[in-house]
């Protein structure tokens, strides 16, 4: 079938004559001034034009694109009418948590265009055209009063004006003029985008509304350990109360008389995105009852975590957890493991001990890696599910137990049943309500959340002052495939905090010295020949029917460049390094500078390449 055409917008505007507003650049650096950066230039990417052509319309298949992301067009009277049956069905609380939530993950969706579209950004211009898409979109107009980001800290403080708010004009015609504020998606938006395009966690507060009278509504954005009170909007963005706040940065506690150890990072469940919310949602339905539920999800994730907190939040809170790693466990002594001996059982069983399905009776019992069960163990387990009662090895009577079983595994269960690795009948048994748990590459929305949770821990337990994250550093990792996902992070951060001097950001040689393969910009040909660089993570390719872009290649242009090949990486990376030097007339320190890359590197690349 033939691909509809697609017009992007800047085609719209080029024939229209303009679309959005000018670009101030002069008054755009006045706001800005704050950032530690150079002057915000006309043309300094990405500019209103660069955003515009990121979107794609193609009318004859009914879809619209914002680069590789699906979007719709909504009447706003209907995303009211949703709205108000929502407030009156679960109530206004409720509601502004779920808006809240949605609006973060669509802002930390575009913040991740931005960063994939325009790696090179500088933060002024990257800061500026999370305000352009919120236009762009349709949600409301945004003016800049002031906004400053202090790298060396780490610290954010902004103030901005938003004009013709769609949220306020259905709120209002809803409900009239009223007491709170209305913007719930956009606040949530503006701190998913900022908090992801930074790295770190900045929370934004809505003080002046239109919604309550006001003639334009004023928000006001701060780095969560600059607010004095972040629990009160951590809890919007939260979608459970068993959502650690405490995981949050925020400013050193007070004094207290008593000092109580920090707790374990395990202890606490720290995320915002939508695939962890609904993780979050199924764990608080099944809690309450005696289900039994199997976590999936690659090593690492977290499923013991969510296991723990199943307990915690479940009317067996107070009696035991035993945690079982089954591919720990030699085969001969699973069942002495699971179900107890009796003294003189075997030689050198000198006395009776319970095993963890007694040990567990009344709490719950949590079976790791299941899959790895031999399938005799298999079929005994799956006695022990059905009967409810064990048998110690060497004894003679039946011990009954009232056990929850939570069962965690990597592997497709399903597969091995197909192939014969795993009893299907256990199958059923265990996987009366599963919940998959997404590896961290599919829930990056969570990972500005994850670093600050992970450098307030560690900072705290080695006594180490490392202040934050360089920017190289967050697009480093939010850019990382994390093939050990949580776990990974985790000690990526308790590595670089122990490295870095108390006076120094974490940098990216801090977090991957261990053998991992750090994402890394690659050199090609762009379509014209010109030698240009790779984002950092290659762009996702759209499904079937989106619209394809070549990658935007950045000068210096290489001298000589053919398109009849592709290029070999030792080969471009010395054309742009003789370009470089010849349009700088040897001067390596302006060379350097050219390249976005320090002088001893250059030298030292130079010397490499006999140049």
């Amino acid at each position: 079938m033939k691909s509809a055409e697609r017009i992007s917008l800047a085609d719209l505007a080029r024939q229209s004559g303009g679309v959005g507003g000018p670009f101030d650049p002069s008054a755009v650096q006045q706001a800005l001034g704050g950032f530690a950066t150079a002057r915000i230039s006309q043309d300094a990417s990405p500019t209103l034009k660069d955003i515009s052509e990121c979107l794609f319309f193609s009318p004859g298949d009914g879809r619209i694109w914002l680069q590789d992301q699906r979007m719709v067009l909504l009447h706003t009277e209907a995303l009211g009418s949703l709205r108000r049956e929502m407030v009156d069905s679960l109530g206004l609380e409720r509601v502004r948590g779920l808006f809240t939530r949605a609006g973060y993950v669509s802002g930390a969706r575009d913040a991740s265009l931005v960063r994939r579209q325009w790696p090179d950004a500088e933060p002024p211009a990257a800061a500026v055209a999370g305000t352009r898409l919120h236009a762009l979109e349709g949600m409301v107009k945004v003016e800049v009063v002031e906004a400053a980001f202090d790298p060396e800290r780490g610290s954010y403080e902004g103030e901005f004006l938003w004009h013709h708010s769609s949220e306020d004009d259905e709120h209002i015609a809803a409900y009239g003029i009223g007491g709170s504020p209305a913007c719930w998606m956009q606040v949530g938006y503006a701190t998913g985008y900022v908090s992801t395009l930074f790295g770190r966690l900045i929370v934004f507060r809505e003080v002046e509304c239109r919604s309550m009278g006001s003639a334009h509504c004023r928000v006001i954005g701060k780095s969560a350990d600059l607010w004095e009170d972040v629990e009160d909007d951590m809890r919007y963005l939260n979608a459970r109360e068993f959502v650690d706040t405490a995981a949050y940065d925020r400013a050193a506690p007070r004094p207290a008389p008593m000092a109580s150890p920090e707790p374990h990072p395990s202890d606490a469940m720290v995320g915002a995105s939508s695939a962890f919310n609904a993780a979050c949602h199924h764990l608080s339905r099944v809690a309450r009852t005696t289900a039994t539920v199997l976590f999936t999800g690659e090593s690492g994730v977290g499923k013991e975590k969510f296991a723990q907190m199943l307990h915690r939040i479940s009317p067996r809170q107070k009696a035991p957890f035993v945690a079982v790693n089954c591919a720990a466990i030699p085969e001969t002594l699973i069942e002495t493991e699971l179900f107890g001996v009796e003294r003189g059982a075997y030689t050198g069983a000198s006395q009776s001990r319970p095993g963890r399905f007694e040990r567990a009776s009344g709490g719950t019992l949590f079976l790791d890696e299941i899959g790895s069960l031999s399938f005799v163990a298999q079929g005994k387990l799956l006695r022990a599910l059905q009967e409810g009662e064990v048998e110690r090895v060497g004894g003679s009577r039946a011990v009954q137990v009232d056990v929850r079983v939570v069962a965690a595994t990597n592997e497709d269960l399903r597969e091995a049943v197909r192939a014969g690795r795993f009893r299907e009948d256990l199958f059923f048994r265990l996987n009366v309500f599963p919940i998959h748990l997404p590896p961290l590459r599919d829930r990056r929305d969570d990972i500005p959340l994850l670093m600050n949770h992970f450098l307030q821990h560690y900072r705290h337990k080695h006594q180490c002052q490392a202040k934050g994250f360089t920017q190289a550093a967050v697009r480093a990792l939010l850019s990382y495939e994390f093939p050990g996902n949580i776990r990974e992070l985790q000690n990526l951060v308790e590595r670089a905090v122990i490295l870095a001097e108390d006076i120094d950001l974490i940098d990216t040689h801090h977090l991957f010295m261990g053998g991992e393969l750090p994402p890394s910009g690659g050199l090609t040909l762009a379509v014209h020949g010109a030698l240009g660089r790779l984002t950092a993570q290659a762009d996702a390719l759209p499904e079937a029917g989106a619209p394809q872009r070549a990658p935007t290649a950045t000068p210096p242009r290489a001298s000589g460049a053919s398109t009849s090949a592709p290029l070999a990486l030792d080969q471009a990376e010395r054309e742009l390094i003789r370009d470089a030097l010849a349009r700088c007339a040897g001067n390596y320190s302006a060379a350097a500078r050219l390249l976005k890359i320090s002088r001893a590197k250059l030298a030292y690349r130079a010397r490499r390449h006999q140049l």
